[in-house]
């Protein structure tokens, strides 16, 4: 087996019983009892997890509602796809309030942490387009990592800072709130020490970070260093899992799995954000070719028993 598969085994066992639930006629709630737990979490499906399925963007809304999910994490390529096939943004917005899911972030990628003055121009007026046509969605927020900055230098985190602040001063004629996002292989904002930083010194009051279990290990944070954010600064957590193998040196986006399939601290990482007593939002993000084999509506519906499986853990 690969290194960066999952366990086949704990696949198909996983997979039989979402099926079960399937074949008793329960497409709209998970298979088996489900212990009621009060937390203040809500379940978002990021689309990552069934991309190559191809659905499109209403096909990927339907799935993670009749998934069970309460939100959705869509991508701007997405989204810029279906207005260049003819599709009409307020339909998006209708289609999710019919369905009873909200749309909690977009995922985007612009060039504005570079040194380049003329990148990140370029970078915010890309920003600006994105975020009216999220807003149109009923969209509430869009990914800000450090694209264009994984490589190279290292760049002074002050001026970081004030990069993502014009960055949230944009989005206020919005209403579309960038999050700092953090990646663990990245040279720049790979700890959440400097997102937090960075957040902070932005001096702007919707300033917020966007961390990742993933990306946690990869980049080296210690997961008590998820203590150190205030509840206010996490409004969104990208929830995955990883394997013993690959090491972290060598592991990538490809190896991430589900919660609890892995050795991440899970129960660790949900105390410590179900102690913040403050609304968070749990996205399952995975970029696993087995997840992307399954029928996307099976794939949706393993995640979501799988983190409310590990909330149910965390929080007895």
């Amino acid at each position: 087996m690969e290194t960066n598969a999952i366990s086949r085994r704990n696949l198909l066992k996983s997979s039989l019983t979402v099926g079960a639930g399937l074949s008793l006629g329960l497409p709209d709630a998970m298979a088996g009892s489900e212990k009621k737990v009060a937390h203040n979490f809500k379940f978002s499906l990021n689309t990552s997890t069934i991309r190559e399925q191809n659905l499109g963007l209403m096909g990927e809304i339907e799935t993670a509602a009749r998934a069970g999910y309460d939100a959705i994490e869509v991508w701007v390529n997405t989204v810029e796809k279906f207005v260049q096939q003819g599709g009409n943004l307020k339909d998006v917005k209708k289609k999710a309030a019919d369905l009873g899911i909200t749309i909690e972030d977009a995922i985007g990628f612009s060039k504005w942490i570079v040194d380049d003055a003329s990148e990140r121009e370029k970078a915010l007026e890309q920003n600006k387009r994105e975020m009216a046509m999220l807003a149109e969605i009923g969209c509430k927020r869009i990914a800000a990592p450090p694209f264009g900055a994984t490589t190279g230098k290292v760049l002074d985190l002050q001026a970081v800072a004030e990069r993502y602040g014009k960055l949230l001063e944009v989005s206020d004629n919005f209403g579309v709130t960038p999050q700092l996002e953090m990646w663990g292989f990245s040279t720049n904002l790979h700890l959440v020490g400097e997102v937090l930083f960075a957040a902070s010194e932005s001096g702007h009051p919707k300033a917020c970070v966007l961390t990742d279990v993933y990306h946690l290990h990869k980049g080296g944070s210690s997961f008590n260093s998820l203590k150190t954010a205030s509840g206010s600064s996490i409004q969104m957590f990208h929830m995955n899992d990883y394997p013993g193998v690959p090491p972290r040196e060598t592991i990538n986006d490809g190896d991430r799995i589900l919660p609890g399939d892995g050795i991440a601290p899970i129960t660790q990482i949900l105390k410590e954000l179900h102690n913040k007593k403050t609304p968070i939002v749990l996205s399952l993000e995975i970029f696993n070719k087995e997840y992307w084999k399954m029928d996307a509506l099976v794939a949706a519906k393993l995640g979501i028993e799988k983190m409310k499986a590990s909330v149910a853990k965390a929080i007895a």
